[in-house]
């Protein structure tokens, strides 16, 4: 795809890019400054300790520098969600010992959230463990969304929902935008706050064959952020096929005015050269 016009992206969209996916060929504290080199203000990451649910505060201290010292805004955050990328697909639906951890970085996630004014954080729901009744993990599901949806609302962010994809995450049971907003509405519920949302994510809705044209229309108005990546190969906005121009188009019509994550791989290059697509000037959110 060749670069998105100007006037296309930066008055219409605000991209973050996700230090998670991308920029990973650095240690994790110099992936602010890194991001923000490429002309990038905001930024998201997945859970940065995957084997620690409760690190020590100097890391969370140190974290907090880097984004500070870049000039760059965390404005999305996995809770814990276990080993990821990895096996796991989050912890809150797993019993035992991965729905005790999860519980105890709800925490912890959200004070990090709230001393970076974060807004948002993603939840991610975990696989289906053999020999456990589906049943009751969406039960447990529930109780600990509920936990984290109202952890998020005392520091004012949203909780986020998120649907992954079939082919690659087969034992992760919302693989479908109505899945998730399924859940998204079983929280509301339970907590009467209102502040569960949807995270749309394109390049996963576009592995389950969903019509994304209709999911823009049908869910914008109870989505909480964006995510995107090229189908196939999961790389930058042109190395695939999904008119991602059109729907990122489709968004703005729709209403949705938040967040476009960048959550996509660099291929056999530098995180910093995958940007091409995006005019310098569409990169710094204002």
């Amino acid at each position: 795809m060749a670069a998105l016009p100007a006037e296309k992206t930066g008055q219409d969209q605000r991209f973050d890019v996700n230090l998670s996916i991308l920029f990973t060929e650095l240690p994790l504290l110099e992936r602010p400054a890194a991001a923000a080199a490429a002309g990038f203000t905001a930024v998201e990451l997945w859970w940065p300790w995957p084997e620690n649910p409760t690190p020590p505060q100097a890391d969370l201290d140190a974290l907090k520098k880097a984004l500070d010292d870049a000039g760059t805004q965390l404005v999305g955050l996995n809770f814990y969600a276990g080993r990821l990328p990895g096996p796991d697909r989050g912890a809150l639906s797993v019993p035992g010992a991965q729905s005790d951890r999860f519980r105890a970085n709800v925490e912890v996630a959200t004070a990090f959230a709230a001393s970076v004014g974060c807004g948002a954080l993603n939840a991610l729901y975990g696989n289906r463990v053999e020999g456990v009744d589906p049943a009751a993990q969406d039960e447990l599901a529930l109780e600990n969304l509920t936990l984290a949806a109202r952890a998020a609302d005392r520091i004012g962010a949203v909780l986020l929902i998120e649907t992954l994809n079939g082919p690659e995450s087969p034992d992760y049971p919302l693989l479908s935008a109505p899945a998730g907003i399924e859940v998204v509405d079983r929280v509301n519920a339970a907590t009467g706050l209102g502040n569960a949302k949807f995270l749309l994510d394109l390049y996963h809705l576009s592995m389950n064959g969903e019509d994304l044209g209709r999911v823009i229309t049908d869910h914008a108005d109870r989505t909480g952020h964006v995510q995107i990546a090229d189908n196939p190969g999961r790389g930058a906005p042109g190395t695939g096929s999904l008119p991602l121009e059109q729907l990122l188009g489709a968004l703005t019509k729709a209403g949705y005015d938040g967040w476009v994550g960048l959550e996509y791989k660099p291929g056999d290059r530098p995180s910093a050269e995958s940007f091409e697509w995006l005019p310098a000037a569409s990169r710094a959110a204002c």
